[in-house]
């Protein structure tokens, strides 16, 4: 819990099964974290290390937003930003509202002329990661609500009927029974509230780590992190290639650098989104349409050049469509399974609900246990007439 930020650099998170696999070991195999070995650990130590590890998330993210802050306003960054929100405002009539491909990769390669480390990564690469790390703090968070909602399941499973529990103290008080039986009696109705409670709903801790950074990110003092969604293009790009170049590394001998799941990414960029309340500038961009028919059109490119060449002799030009074909399907295929995982990940957020909407919800309930508590609206209440 307290090295947070050592285990979400070594571990890559896996949306769908909710699991934890180590990054990289010296041992012949990878250790893995899922829900089950968190529920352990909760009958173990009790559920207070809920709220412990969330506080431990809460200190690591804020450190980590700081870094955000400061990337998003780096001059360098902040001027290109502004360039591409500037270009695609005047093109995307033309465009079919959809941001262009090119201009991605432009802003690439753009951003690995400012300097690579001796590693050989960029400054997006760098940027990608702390992302992808945000994301892993998330989905450390889901996992241990995941694994509390198991754990008081497996506490509750003897419990014959969860909606008509009985109330132990009364039935030890109509029997006239010890003090020391009373006492354990109402301990043991707490025990089973909790239980109940928690196995029902379980604590809402993304929207908690919601509520306790979005009004610091929608401040105007930080307008600068507004252009984030314009740098998602090319962050999804360089993710793409990332991700790319870890699975193909799996048929390597030398696995260094292997993967084949990194859902952080996905998790961090729905997260912050959801802070900047983007989704609608992001959806605006319609990126992911315009990645998929870039590369349909490149694919039927080359299969109309190979049904032509066909009949030809040259197999290491027939042998060299094959791999660009293989390599273009390769790359929409990345493309559309992290579509899938933002999508996914999009939906602990409650993306459905713009800010504004979700204050309406809150103001809408607030009035409604007002009035169910016997309170007046603000608005029924009369006002003296004005006198003329």
């Amino acid at each position: 819990m307290r090295n947070i930020h050592i285990f979400v650099s070594r571990y890559l998170y896996n949306l769908n099964n909710q699991i934890f696999i180590e990054r990289t070991s010296n041992n012949k195999h990878l250790n893995t974290i899922n829900i089950r070995h968190i529920a352990n650990s909760i009958r173990t130590h009790g559920t207070g290390i809920m709220n412990t590890t969330v506080n431990f998330t809460y200190q690591f993210l804020k450190k980590k937003f700081y870094i955000f802050s400061q990337f998003m306003y780096d001059e360098h960054i902040k001027s290109r930003l502004i360039k591409d929100i500037r270009f695609f405002r005047e093109i995307k009539d033309q465009n079919d509202h959809k941001y262009p491909f090119e201009r991605a990769e432009k802003f690439n390669r753009g951003i690995r002329k400012l300097g690579i480390t001796p590693e050989g990564q960029s400054y997006l690469d760098q940027f990608r990661q702390l992302i992808s790390q945000i994301g892993n703090a998330m989905g450390y968070v889901r996992m241990i609500r995941s694994g509390g909602l198991h754990c008081s399941s497996n506490a509750i499973r003897f419990v014959p009927d969860l909606e008509d529990i009985v109330n132990f103290e009364e039935l030890v008080k109509e029997e006239g029974l010890a003090e020391e039986t009373l006492k354990a009696a109402r301990h043991l109705d707490s025990v089973l509230s909790d239980h109940t409670r928690n196995s029902a709903e379980g604590t809402e801790y993304f929207k908690m780590l919601v509520d306790v950074f979005a009004p610091e990110f929608r401040r105007p003092k930080n307008i600068h992190l507004r252009n984030f969604y314009i740098i998602v293009p090319p962050l999804t790009l360089n993710f793409v290639e990332h991700s790319i170049s870890c699975k193909e590394k799996l048929n390597k001998k030398n696995k260094i650098g292997a993967a084949f799941t990194d859902d952080g990414f996905a998790m961090g960029v729905a997260y912050i989104l959801k802070l900047l309340d983007q989704y609608q500038e992001f959806d605006s961009l319609h990126w992911f349409q315009s990645v998929r028919e870039k590369y349909l059109k490149e694919m039927r490119a080359v299969a109309k050049q190979q049904n032509v060449q066909s009949t030809s002799q040259d197999e290491k030009l027939l042998q060299t469509m094959n791999l660009t074909q293989k390599r273009l399907d390769v790359y929409l295929q990345e493309f559309e399974l992290l579509y899938f995982s933002l999508s996914s990940a999009r939906i602990f957020f409650r993306a459905d609900k713009t800010a504004a909407e979700e204050n309406q919800e809150k103001k809408e309930k607030e009035e409604e246990t007002k009035t169910s508590n016997g309170d007046l609206p603000d608005s029924t209440v009369s006002a003296d007439p004005v006198v003329k």
